[in-house]
C-alpha cells in the first residue's frame, strides 16, 4: 500500500470535524486491490468524527478500487465521482456515505476557488 494512502487514512480523524458537518452516519468498507492482493479499510463516519480501521467489518457500503486509482484520488489527480461513473471503481450501498466521504479528497493541483478569482478581478477593475 502506498504511503499517500496510509497518510490519507491516518489524517481522516483530525479532518473529520471540518468535513463531516451533516447528519450522515454509517460505515464504508474500502477494498483496494493491487494485483491479486486486496487491502481492506473500514471508515466509520458520524457527524464531526471518523474512526478508521485497517480491515473488514460491518459496513453500510462497499467501495472497490485499484490501489493505483485510490492513490490518484487521495493526491487530487483523479475525481471519485468520475471514477465510479466510468466504472473504474465500483460502489454499492448507501450513496450518501460516498457523497460525504469524497469530500475528504483534495482538489486537483492548481485548482482555485472561483470566488477568489472573482475577488481578484473586482480588485483590479475597481
Amino acid at each position: 500500500m502506498g504511503e499517500a494512502i496510509e497518510q490519507f487514512f491516518a489524517s481522516l480523524p483530525a479532518r473529520a470535524p471540518a468535513v463531516l458537518r451533516g447528519p450522515t452516519t454509517g460505515a464504508i468498507q474500502l477494498d483496494l486491490t493491487t494485483g491479486n492482493r486486496t487491502d481492506h479499510w473500514l471508515v466509520e463516519m458520524r457527524p464531526g468524527a471518523v474512526r478508521v480501521t485497517h480491515g473488514r467489518g460491518p459496513a453500510d457500503a462497499i467501495w472497490n478500487s485499484s490501489a493505483d486509482l485510490f492513490e490518484r484520488l487521495v493526491t487530487g489527480r483523479a475525481a471519485a465521482m468520475a471514477a465510479v461513473l466510468r466504472n473504474e471503481s465500483t460502489y454499492s450501498g448507501n450513496v450518501v456515505l460516498f457523497l460525504d466521504f469524497r469530500r475528504f479528497f483534495p482538489d486537483p493541483p492548481g485548482t482555485r476557488d472561483p470566488r477568489d478569482t472573482a475577488r481578484e478581478r473586482l480588485g483590479r477593475s475597481g
